[in-house]
């Protein structure tokens, strides 16, 4: 089998365990399941956080055996480090949107091969929204091909990003930007930026690997990056999986948002 065939194959695996976990996890949605916080209380997860992990796990650690293991709601296992290839799950990406009835969250899973997505999906149940990609093949979204935005005809770049990150731009870039409202999962904001509803984003500092992975290589075959502020793309699978502050977009968006952040970033 080829490369490419086996990445398929985990392509389709993932996709399947990860409308598994939507169902699972949709099965809670708008019934108030319990919650706990995390990280000295600034995170919450829930029963339905839970719930989806456990089936994620019980799908994928069992179809590949020899695959690592990262999860946001898994104890982490050094062991992972030693691993060629592993699963990257976020078993539900926006779990405050969850909670608070809001249909933005999804269930992200990606396989990851030498710090690099060669596979990854998002899984929106509330939205019935599915996006996909595998490496060297196309973006896709409920099976249709997706790319980056090509702009807009009065030139304003809309884009996701904190209101404070936007104050500090200098008002002649500040005026060409457009900001829309706040996107509670990360992994779906970078959706939007891979099927072209907006240009780009900013990622402020402490995302994790499972919120970045899947939707790292979506937004990549679609035409677009996620990069760093020093403009490299991310490694995966590190014994730190957080991540300063990074820009993510169609390639004029990267180009014009890198330095401005960049230069802000302090």
């Amino acid at each position: 089998m080829s490369a490419a065939e086996h990445w398929q194959e985990d392509l389709d695996l993932i996709l399947h365990a990860a409308r598994q976990a939507g169902e699972v996890a949709h099965g809670f949605f708008g019934q108030a399941p319990e919650v706990w916080w995390k990280n000295e209380g600034r995170s919450p997860v829930s029963t339905a956080d839970f719930a989806a992990n456990d089936r994620l796990e019980s799908l994928l650690r069992k179809a590949r055996p020899d695959y690592g293991w990262l999860s946001e709601e898994t104890d982490d296992d050094v062991a992972r480090l030693s691993c060629e290839t592993l699963f990257v799950v976020d078993p539900i990406d926006g779990t405050r949107a969850f909670i608070n009835g809001d249909k933005t969250w999804c269930v992200s899973v990606a396989v990851v091969h030498r710090g690099q997505p060669v596979a990854g999906v998002l899984v929106a149940p509330a939205l019935n929204e599915e996006f996909s990609a595998v490496k060297d093949g196309p973006a896709l979204k409920n099976d249709d091909p997706i790319t980056v935005s090509v702009g807009h005809a009065d030139n304003k770049l809309v884009i996701a990003a904190d209101e404070g990150l936007v104050k500090k731009f200098d008002p002649a870039f500040r005026e060409m930007v457009h900001r829309v409202g706040h996107i509670p999962s990360l992994a779906y904001r970078l959706a939007m930026v891979a099927d072209g509803r907006i240009d780009g984003t900013i990622v402020k500092r402490n995302s994790h690997d499972w919120d970045l992975a899947a939707a790292d290589l979506i937004v990549e075959r679609a035409g677009g990056r996620l990069v760093d502020l020093d403009g490299r793309r991310l490694v995966y699978n590190r014994s730190d999986v957080r991540h300063e502050m990074l820009v993510a977009g169609a390639e004029g968006a990267v180009r014009d948002l890198l330095p401005k952040v960049a230069g802000g970033a302090g």
